[in-house]
């Protein structure tokens, strides 16, 4: 089986992935981005995202009742919705699904995150953490029927509560249970770039074992992203391939080698 995480922004050719994904064979599930939808009904409403980078130099959303209402609006709501309509149309027997829809993502609440703000370090606290388990019983389930789940945030913490989650830590915590052949990650770039300025960059092929060379390369989001990429491999991955999600197929042409190959 596939994990086919499609990236949150507004480039991304939903169409063109869901055309491609009528036409595969093998089961798969969909993991599904919803940034951009959240920071536009963000602005809309007045709700401005807040962004905290940890002493460690990971960045990460600030996630407050505000924030955790924006998600259950732009990720399980409208992105998720309107991407299961588009499944629909195209005779996919899609099924959305948020980490709270029976405990589908059970994850444990960060007890805080240590930021340096005005020469100190302080620990904030929010409503967000990390995925622990996966109800794999209820995917199997789904995936043996012919179904095709879309999952979104939020995931439920240890209380019942809903939490905000990274999916790179998502897809992860799938791949320990599912253990798929492969794994497609879609983005708004056309692979990894060694200059992540020049889209002519792109590393074709990376080695597993070079992932934490790499992590120690980059800033921001990235380095969470490659830290989330060497979990992948330990929880036992055997390729995943970071295509561009803006094609006019991009699921087609991230299976046939375009983009960066991991393994």
């Amino acid at each position: 089986m596939y994990i086919i995480k499609v990236g949150g922004g507004s480039q991304i050719n939903l169409a063109g992935v869901v055309a491609d994904l009528a036409q595969l064979k093998e089961p798969y599930l969909v993991v599904l981005g919803a940034n951009a939808v959240r920071d536009d009904l963000g602005a809309k409403l007045g709700l401005e995202k807040t962004e905290l980078t940890s002493v460690s130099g990971y960045t990460s959303v600030y996630s407050d009742e505000d924030a955790i209402d924006l998600i259950m609006m732009a990720y399980a709501g409208l992105r998720n919705r309107r991407f299961v309509e588009l499944c629909q149309r195209h005779n996919i027997d899609a099924v959305g699904l948020s980490g709270l829809d029976g405990r589908l993502i059970q994850g444990e609440r960060n007890r805080g995150i240590r930021v340096r703000e005005g020469g100190k370090t302080l620990i904030k606290r929010d409503l967000s953490g990390k995925p622990r388990s996966v109800n794999g019983a209820l995917l199997e389930m789904l995936l043996t029927q012919g179904y095709r789940p879309v999952l979104s945030i939020p995931i439920i913490d240890e209380q019942g509560y809903a939490i905000n989650s990274e999916n790179d830590d998502i897809v992860s915590i799938l791949q320990k249970t599912l253990q798929a052949d492969r794994i497609v990650q879609l983005i708004e770039a056309p692979g990894f770039l060694d200059d992540p300025d020049d889209p002519g960059s792109v590393v074709n092929l990376i080695s597993a074992n070079e992932l934490k060379d790499r992590e120690e390369q980059v800033k921001g989001r990235m380095k969470r992203k490659m830290l989330a990429l060497r979990r992948l491999f330990d929880g036992g991955a055997k390729e995943v391939i970071i295509a561009d999600g803006r094609t006019e197929h991009p699921v087609r042409d991230a299976l046939a080698g375009k983009g960066t190959i991991i393994q």
